[in-house]
């Protein structure tokens, strides 16, 4: 396997490396010893987090097994790391490598950690431009790459940066967008690494601008090649209205070595529910994206939601998942509520299973086309219920996939909005967005509460295992482990682990604020963690108090809260 950890020349460890050394040694005949049997993308470096989603078919999978569902009830704190701010939470998936984890928190601060204690091992605080206060997408960052003797991060104010991994120095920068132009397109989710190519897209999608995906030379930071999502076409834009289509990749692309292939999804057009001035498919928009990493060109689309007027993006996580024929389907969730099983080399349409259980917005996906079956779109000046809401069947955060149980775990929300679209007036403050409405109202679907779950599916055909309900929608990203575990957390602050066969409870813990970020497991001295971010926080909380009005009262936090058993 290609990755962020085996990708960068030679490995160097920190100062406490002797002891390190000794710990990452341990830990990989532990973990070698309970998965010999065990191969391949998923399985491979079981000790260590070295990506994003861990592996690069974004399964959120750890082997280990040590935590388990026998002795899950003795979970106890390790440490907790508080990184001294709680604007917008911890949202974040840390990164683990060789005993050592590298995380971000508001503002663009970074961190390295002695992942056995928590201890500090040195800390990066970007210096941000002014204009990076002035946006509404501010404060909050996702996570690091790792990879190459570097830490990567997208910043607030519009840049790439390198730090080395050993000090946290910054070694180099470079400014991807003009935040005063582009309405303050800036990073939030970090960068991904193909090869020596980084590559990542800004917010924006709902911004009167072009969105872009940006790739940087990984060692120099060297602009490579720059994708402009809203294709250069008058009948897919018509008039100008391409200038402000918005489609920006908000969220970590993933990239697959084994065809080298680069998989980003796009986000809604602009503005957001007005189409009145944008009457084509609006390509790239809503999209989820083949790229060649070296140059930027499509090797192949496929576009979800034509003419998106409900802002259902497609920018959530790509799954590469065994189909029981010795290869792999591409799993793709989209906001609108549907999941596309697509084949990975061409983006086939095999399968579109509903994730959601309320569903309006359209009657269905045609499933040899993958086009939606008579939109329901909304009219100018009229208001209407439209099921999913804004923030889609799900939000941002991830779901997690057992190749043992052949499951993948992920959480849903069951709220619908009221709409009335409008003409929208041009723009005045970077704060501002471009969403073609005069009201918007999260509300109950009808004749039922509006309220969330965690449930397991068959991915390739969305059988349903079991569904576990929740109040309000859960924003935790989901881990699954070789242990039969299922971690995530509520937006009460409760933290827990689910039996992966059958939802069943095990172990829960009260972190005081709510979860948001992504959880990790890892080994360190022969010992599984598993490290749950906390701090309840981004926007989606506040869309959510239209039809979960007890939101206002919870308490932020931010806290990195690592967990083992004796």
């Amino acid at each position: 396997m290609t990755d962020a950890h085996n990708a960068r020349p030679g490995r160097t460890l920190p100062a406490t490396s002797r002891r390190l050394l000794t710990a990452t040694l341990l830990a990989a005949a532990f973990a070698t010893t309970a998965h010999a049997a065990s191969q391949g993308p998923g399985w491979d470096d079981p000790a260590n987090w070295p990506q994003y989603h861990r592996s690069y078919n974004a399964w959120r999978f750890s082997p280990l097994d040590q935590i388990n569902k026998a002795n899950v009830k003795n979970l106890h704190v390790a440490w907790i790391h508080q990184p001294g701010s709680i604007t917008h939470g911890l949202q974040a998936t840390p990164i683990v490598i060789d005993g050592v984890m590298y995380s971000i928190a508001a503002d663009n601060n970074v961190f390295a950690l002695d992942a056995a204690t928590g201890k500090v091992l040195w800390r990066y605080t970007a210096k941000l431009a002014p204009a990076s206060k002035e946006v509404f997408y501010q404060s909050a960052s996702r996570g690091v790459t790792v990879g190459r003797g570097k830490v990567f991060i997208g910043s607030l104010d519009g840049r790439f940066i390198a730090l080395d991994q050993k000090t946290g120095k910054e070694l180099w920068s470079t400014q991807l967008t003009d935040m005063k132009k582009e309405f303050g397109a800036l990073f939030s989710s970090p960068p991904q690494l193909a090869g020596d190519v980084l590559f990542g897209g800004t917010t924006g999608g709902d911004q009167p601008v072009v969105g872009k995906i940006f790739a940087v030379n990984a060692d120099t930071g060297q602009r490579v090649w720059t994708f402009e999502i809203p294709r250069d076409d008058p009948k897919s834009w018509p008039a100008d209205s391409r200038t402000r289509g918005g489609g920006s990749a908000w969220l970590p692309g993933t990239y697959d070595p084994t065809t080298d292939t680069i998989y980003i999804g796009t986000s809604n057009a602009a503005p957001d529910f007005n189409r009145d001035d944008r009457m084509g498919d609006n390509l790239y928009t809503a999209t989820l994206l083949a790229l060649e990493p070296k140059t930027g060109k499509v090797k192949w689309h496929r576009q979800e939601v034509p003419n998106d007027t409900w802002d259902f993006d497609s920018a959530y996580e790509a799954l590469l998942v065994p189909d029981g024929k010795g290869g792999s389907s591409l799993v793709h969730l989209n906001k609108n509520g549907f999941v596309y099983v697509m084949d990975k080399d061409s983006g086939a349409i095999r399968n579109v299973w509903q994730y959601t259980e309320n569903m309006n917005w359209s009657k269905g996906v045609d499933t040899k086309t993958g086009l939606p079956i008579e939109p329901n779109y909304p009219e100018t000046g009229k208001q209407k219920l439209h099921c999913p809401n804004l923030l889609g069947a799900r939000s941002w955060n991830h779901g997690a996939y057992n190749p043992q149980t052949k499951l993948w775990y992920s959480s849903g929300m069951e709220v619908c909005n009221t709409v009335t679209s409008d003409k929208q007036a041009p723009l005045v403050a970077m704060s501002q967005l471009s969403l073609g409405l005069s009201e918007i109202t999260l509300v109950d679907p009808p004749g039922k509460k509006a309220d969330g779950w965690i449930g397991a599916f068959d991915p390739l055909t969305g059988k349903p295992a079991w569904k576990v309900r929740f109040d309000l929608p859960p924003l935790s990203a989901v881990l699954a482990t070789g242990g039969g575990l299922v971690f995530s957390g509520d937006m009460h602050g409760k933290l827990f682990a689910l039996d992966a066969d059958s939802g069943k409870e095990l172990w829960s813990f009260n972190a005081g604020s709510g979860a948001r970020g992504g959880p990790i497991s890892y080994s360190v001295g022969g010992k599984q963690y598993v490290v749950i971010p906390t701090g309840l926080g981004s926007h989606a909380p506040g869309f959510l108090t239209g039809a979960f009005p007890e939101i206002r009262n919870l308490p932020g936090g931010a806290a990195l809260i690592a967990f083992t058993v004796d």
